[in-house]
C-alpha cells in the first residue's frame, strides 16, 4: 500500500456515490479494541437498591427508635440503696410504736417458756445429726480444719478418731425483751439457754521433734474432749442497715459473761509407757477452749449474720411432693423446669 498501512473500508450505503473512507489501520485497531465500561444496567440496579435499603436503615434507626441508654459502669463503692419514689413513706417505727402495736409491756410481761422454738430448733438439730451419719462431709470438714496450713510443723497429720453429736436437745427459756444496753432506739431478746449432753471429738497426733535434726523424736498423743454441760444467757438484738448505706440487716448474737461450760478431757500419751489423763493438758485445753469461746461471742464481743431478704419470690417457691407421686421435670414453653408427677397426670385422666 505505501509507507503506512491503511484500511478500505466498505460503503457506507449501496448508493453508488457515495465514497470510500479510508482509515489508518492503527486508528482502526485503537477504536474497534477500546474497553466497554465496566458498569453494566445489573450493577447499577444493585447499587440502587442498596442505597435504598441503606437510607431506609439509617430513617428507621434515628427517626424512628431512639438512642439506646449506655449501661452504667461499675463502681468499685458501695452501692447504695436509693428511696423508693412511688412507696409511701412509712411512719416511724420507734420502740413505743412497736411496743404499743404488739401489746407488749417491758415492765409487766411475764416471760416466756418458748416452748415453741425449743421444737424448731430440736427437728433442725435432729435432721443435721442425721445427715451427719449419712454423709461424711462433717469429717471431711473436721479434717480439713484440723490438718490445715495454720498447724504448726512439730505437729503432725491429725486423725479424727470419734465424734459423738449428742442425743438431747438445747432448751431455751425465760424470754424477756427490754431495750438495749447499747442503744435505747433499739430492742434486744434475753433468754436462757440450757444443754445437758455429751458432745464428744477424739483426735490422734503425733508431736515431731526437729531438733538437732528433722524428726529425731516422735511422742503419740490421744485426745477427746467432750462438753457435758453449757448454760447461759443469750442475748439477741436486730441491728438494721444504716439508711442509705447499701448494707443488709444483720441478726446479732452474744452470751453474758457468766456462762457456765462443763468439759471432760481424757488424754493418753507416749507409745511404749503410756501417761493417761495428764491433768496439766486438760487444764490447757479448758483455757484455750474458754478463751475461744470469749474471743467471738461473750459481751462486748457479738457474731452477726446476714439476714436473707423475705419477701417472696419465684425462685425461691417450692411445692411439698405429695404422696404417690413420681418427681419429673419438665421444660416449660417459658423455658423453666417444673415438676410433672404422674399422681396428677393420673387423676387428669381418671376425671376425663
Amino acid at each position: 500500500m505505501g509507507e503506512r498501512d491503511e484500511l478500505l473500508c466498505p460503503p457506507i450505503s449501496q448508493d453508488p456515490l457515495s465514497t470510500q473512507i479510508h482509515i489508518p489501520l492503527s486508528e482502526y485497531l485503537q477504536l474497534t479494541s477500546r474497553p466497554s465500561s465496566s458498569w453494566s444496567f445489573t450493577h447499577g440496579l444493585l447499587l440502587g437498591q442498596f442505597s435504598i435499603v441503606i437510607l431506609t436503615i439509617l430513617f428507621i434507626r434515628f427517626f424512628i427508635f431512639g438512642s439506646a441508654s449506655p449501661p452504667p459502669r461499675p463502681s468499685r463503692r458501695s452501692v447504695v440503696k436509693k428511696r423508693s419514689s412511688l412507696l409511701r413513706n412509712p411512719p416511724p417505727a420507734n420502740i413505743t410504736t412497736i411496743l404499743n402495736k404488739t401489746y407488749y409491756n417491758v415492765s409487766s410481761h411475764q416471760p416466756e417458756s418458748l416452748d415453741w422454738f425449743n421444737v424448731l430448733i430440736a427437728q433442725t438439730l435432729a435432721q443435721f445429726r442425721s445427715d451427719a451419719v449419712l454423709d461424711d462431709a462433717l469429717l471431711n470438714s473436721l479434717r480439713g480444719v484440723l490438718n490445715s496450713g495454720k498447724k504448726p510443723d512439730f505437729l503432725g497429720e491429725v486423725q479424727v478418731t470419734e465424734v459423738a453429736l449428742g442425743e438431747e436437745f438445747p432448751i431455751f427459756s425465760n424470754c424477756r425483751i427490754s431495750p438495749s444496753e447499747d442503744d435505747p432506739g433499739q430492742l434486744q431478746a434475753r433468754m436462757d439457754v440450757d444443754l445437758n449432753d455429751v458432745l464428744t471429738l477424739g483426735i490422734e497426733t503425733k508431736l515431731i521433734l526437729n531438733w538437732p535434726r528433722p524428726q529425731v523424736a516422735v511422742l503419740p498423743v490421744a485426745l477427746a474432749v467432750s462438753i457435758l454441760r453449757f448454760s447461759g444467757t443469750l442475748q439477741i438484738a436486730f441491728v438494721p442497715s444504716p439508711e442509705g448505706s447499701g448494707n443488709s440487716t444483720t441478726l446479732a448474737f452474744s452470751f453474758l459473761d457468766d456462762y457456765r461450760l462443763d468439759l471432760s478431757v481424757r488424754s493418753l500419751l507416749g507409745s511404749r509407757s503410756r501417761l493417761q489423763d495428764v491433768p496439766k493438758i486438760a487444764q490447757l485445753v479448758e483455757t484455750k477452749l474458754h478463751q475461744w469461746i470469749d474471743e467471738r461471742c461473750v459481751e462486748p464481743r457479738f457474731q452477726q449474720i446476714v439476714l436473707p431478704s423475705l419477701w417472696p419470690r419465684k425462685k425461691t417457691t417450692r411445692e411439698q411432693q405429695r404422696a404417690g407421686e413420681e418427681e419429673t421435670l419438665e421444660l416449660g414453653a417459658d423455658g423453666v423446669r417444673r415438676r410433672r408427677g404422674t399422681f396428677s397426670q393420673g387423676l387428669g385422666s381418671d376425671l376425663r
